[in-house]
């Protein structure tokens, strides 16, 4: 079990299968690109299939996200899937992509046993899309979530970052047509994991922000039944249902009491926050014959020293020095 001192169990397991990507968005990396890491430095696919294997039988992880960078580029990604899904127990396996070569694969990652997929689409607008990714590939995201969708890769979540002055006023229009493509639309609020460093909270639009724009369209009732617990997005029924939305408001509303995630890198450290300054280096153990048992004890230890919150409202908070690409999403 990975436990903190704060009571909280991570069974959830976000791996990140590269620091590439195939788009350069405005929020996550400059427009030159980043530093890649080398190949060596990489996990192979034996080695992240073991990773997810430890915590699977050993750790109680239940859930396991692929991302990156930008997961689709990782050439061994089908065969990851059909490995992991394999493993007893199973754990539920989803995909954090940008959308682009998700026509291709997505019945490849359903065959493999993929369960459902999360695509990052900012904007409706094509020239919004190429000013925010600097790619012009809007149809292709397009093509991707409806590929996913027919391939039954679902509930298919679309994520959405508002920025002022480029996508802020698309709210209301990207929830309607979320609903009428039976896609579930979920908004987060911009993080300060930018290579460049230039997020400023005072720059920024707020769930508060999000929710009073869809307001003047929908009638959005907050979802109740059950606790939101460690789920990262609140949810929202829209005028009256079925459909729903989120709102992730990791700055402004952050969930962190309740958080049960941990992470890899695509180079093999944990960190136990998106926001962690610190990494446990799990490579070095898989490279210098570490027993199953023993890499788990190290992860165990890792986890145990989670902070209690992001530390976003501390005046002295100072973001990782990894950008969002290597962290994984």
């Amino acid at each position: 079990m990975l436990i903190d001192t704060y009571g909280r169990v991570a069974t959830d397991l976000r791996v990140s299968l590269t620091d590439k990507c195939n788009l350069r968005c405005t929020y996550c990396m400059p427009e030159e690109g980043l530093q890649w890491l080398a190949k060596p430095d990489l996990l192979t696919d034996d080695e992240i299939v073991r990773l997810v294997r430890i915590a699977v039988t050993l750790l109680g992880v239940r859930d396991v996200r692929f991302t990156g960078g930008e997961p689709l580029l990782r050439p061994g990604l089908v065969g990851i899937v059909e490995r992991c899904a394999a493993l007893a127990p199973r754990p539920k396996m989803s995909v954090t992509t940008n959308g682009i070569g998700l026509k291709r694969i997505a019945v490849a990652l359903k065959t493999a046993g993929l369960d459902r997929v999360n695509v990052s689409l900012d904007t409706l607008r094509r020239d919004v899309f190429k000013t925010l990714t600097r790619r012009d590939r809007h149809q292709d995201v397009l093509d991707g979530l409806a590929a996913a969708r027919d391939a039954g890769l679902t509930p298919v979540k679309v994520n959405t970052v508002l920025m002022p002055g480029l996508n802020g006023d698309e709210a209301p229009e990207l929830l309607a047509w979320a609903v009428e493509n039976g896609y579930e639309l979920r908004f987060i609020e911009q993080m300060p994991l930018d290579a460049q460093h230039g997020w400023k909270r005072d720059g920024m639009i707020t769930a508060g922000d999000i929710l009073q724009s869809l307001s003047s369209r929908f009638t959005l009732t907050e979802e109740g039944g059950e606790e939101r617990g460690s789920a990262p997005a609140e949810r929202w029924i829209v005028d009256g249902g079925p459909h729903r939305v989120g709102v992730i408001a990791s700055v402004t509303r952050p969930f962190c009491s309740a958080c049960d995630r941990t992470r890899l890198t695509a180079d093999g450290q944990v960190r136990t926050c998106l926001f962690a300054r610190e990494e446990t280096d799990l490579r070095a153990a898989l490279r210098s014959d570490a027993t199953d048992e023993e890499i788990a004890t190290r992860w165990k230890l890792a986890m145990w020293g989670k902070k209690a919150g992001s530390g976003l409202d501390d005046p002295l908070f100072l973001q990782p020095d990894r950008p969002m690409s290597a962290i994984g999403g």
